[in-house]
């Protein structure tokens, strides 16, 4: 179980509040197809993905893109049961999907880019650290399947 502060709590929380999770899904997402191509080949119903401007105008991307934040939102307010409300998507993406598990650290590491960018000297190592923590339990979460 993992054991979260008050000030963990609060900066999470803080920084879902001032998230637009459009802006931050298509761009977290976008990055990841972007930046790490062979990543694409789990969105073959997407359309086109052939270079960044496709992937950015994409509106399938930007679609997913707010799932995976609406995501991130949930456990956010599930804090102490990650695992447990996690547990029927880390199943999907293992037995049905059959996605990388490394893909959803790569996802992790986009999304706090683009967080970090958003926020600006807002981020500091404090709230970075509480920030790469919670990716960790969500990402630890997903990968519960293939264990």
């Amino acid at each position: 179980m993992v054991v979260w502060t008050d000030a963990e709590r609060a900066a999470i929380t803080g920084i879902f509040e001032k998230l637009d999770s459009d802006v931050v899904g298509l761009n977290a997402l976008g990055r990841c197809l972007i930046v790490y191509p062979w990543t694409r080949r789990y969105f073959a119903t997407f359309g086109n993905l052939y270079n960044a401007a496709a992937i950015m105008g994409n509106p399938k991307v930007a679609a997913h893109g707010k799932v995976v934040l609406t995501g991130l939102e949930t456990a956010m307010k599930n804090m102490d049961s990650i695992k447990k409300n996690f547990s029927a998507l880390s199943e999907l993406h293992s037995e049905k999907l059959n996605v990388d598990p490394d893909n959803f650290r790569l996802l992790a590491d986009c999304i706090t880019i683009v967080v970090a960018g958003l926020m600006g000297s807002a981020f500091t190592a404090e709230i970075q650290a509480a920030w790469q923590k919670f990716l960790a339990v969500v990402v630890s979460a997903l990968c519960r399947q293939y264990h």
